[in-house]
């Protein structure tokens, strides 16, 4: 049976639901790529009303990540895709740290924590000392955690920053008292335009030169760098400029089959840590096993048709591609309702939404087709719709 879905014209098209889903996937970790989903959470819609804050289902949140570690890939915690400064705060973000890096250790799976300064107050221009002392102290949480850190980009180091002079010094602080090897992230403007202007340049060259000094200054102190620019020939240049021994986590949610892939020369290839790797985790576990038996084509088969999913979820106003990616969560069944911290299942119209429904079911992401179909419908009758 067809399901009527809206278009983006104002039509409709028909729409029949898969039958062949993709079967359970359990599998270890790649051996070929360090692979890793940031994961969204999951809102706790009933509690909302009665506490102040985000209120979070820690339960469905955590089981969200379980299912992602049994797939083989990484969890990268409290990221852009977990609401991080859209709906998650700092103290909710750091709770979620705490309970993610203990589900990590007794499962044994891998986990990347974001560490960055959203706890100073918005609006203000902060002092570098302040700076400093808030990624200081959400570094220090992550580390006492027990995990991996990935330092964020900072709203207010874009703010207050004269030049690259300032970015080398609070980042020199933070590498110089880090206990382990920390992951940096370079978030671009497509993702949040408060970080336009980056590492002291909105000259993408300039800023890209400053990036590196940082990294040449510590190398020892850098696992890697987490490139979130949708610039894949950028990406391409920086990696094969990278110290020995520092990886590229591409974060390109438009390019990653080519950049994990590699270029087949025996070239650097990028290792990944991405939003989209949260819906799509059943195909990248897949493709992950096809790069263990070094088998690029088969990794380029499984990813390839999951490009077209990933450039719409994330279509402008990309920091809404949250938005689509609980969507697909409540459709697979991983989650019992449509609901967003901040409200922002109401970010992306339902053309959109109709969409990434489609294009999923083609990709046979959902484990219950006959539930997505189920939902869906349900979704369009809030919308008046009759499907």
């Amino acid at each position: 049976m067809s399901i009527r879905l809206p278009a983006a014209d104002g039509g409709f098209r028909l729409h029949l639901p898969c039958t062949d889903p993709l079967a359970p996937l359990v599998r270890a970790p790649a051996r070929s790529r360090r692979l890793f989903a940031a994961a969204h959470v999951v809102a706790d819609p009933l509690a909302a009303a009665a506490q102040a804050g985000p209120a979070v289902d820690w339960e469905t949140t955590l089981a969200f990540r379980h299912r992602l570690w049994a797939q083989g890939l990484g969890v990268a915690e409290a990221m852009d895709t977990a609401q991080r400064g859209m709906g998650l705060d700092w103290p909710a973000a750091a709770e979620l740290i705490r309970r993610s890096a203990a589900e990590a250790r007794a499962v044994g799976g891998r986990i990347l924590c974001g560490a960055g300064t959203d706890q100073l107050a918005p609006g203000v221009v902060h002092s570098a000392a302040a700076i400093t002392a808030a990624y200081e102290e959400q570094l220090a949480h992550v580390e006492a955690c027990g995990a991996g850190a990935v330092l964020m980009a900072s709203r207010a180091l874009t703010a207050a920053a004269r030049g690259p002079d300032d970015y080398r010094e609070v980042y020199g602080r933070l590498l110089g008292q880090s206990s382990r090897p920390v992951v940096l992230h370079w978030l671009g403007p497509e993702f949040d335009p408060e970080l336009a202007g980056y590492w002291g340049h909105r000259d993408l060259d300039a800023a890209t030169e400053a990036f590196l000094k940082i990294i040449a200054d510590r190398p020892e102190k850098v696992d890697g760098i987490k490139l979130s620019l949708l610039d894949a020939v950028r990406e391409r240049d920086i990696r094969r400029r990278l110290p020995p021994g520092v990886r590229c986590y591409t974060g390109d949610d438009h390019h990653y089959p080519e950049l994990i892939a590699g270029d087949g020369t025996g070239g650097p290839a990028s290792d990944a840590l991405l939003g989209i790797f949260d819906p799509i985790a059943p195909l990248a576990a897949r493709a992950a096993l096809a790069l263990d038996r070094d088998d690029p084509a088969g990794f380029r088969a499984l990813l390839d048709p999951t490009v077209a999913l990933s450039r719409h979820l994330f279509a402008p106003p990309t920091p809404f591609y949250k938005t689509g990616v609980v969507l697909l969560a409540w459709l697979a069944g991983y989650q019992d309702h449509f609901t967003m911290l901040g409200g922002f299942q109401s970010a992306r119209p339902l053309p959109h939404l109709a969409t990434a429904y489609e294009q999923a079911d083609r990709l046979g992401l959902f484990p219950d087709p006959e539930l997505a179909e189920a939902r869906m419908r349900q979704l369009l009758a809030v919308y008046g719709v009759a499907s």
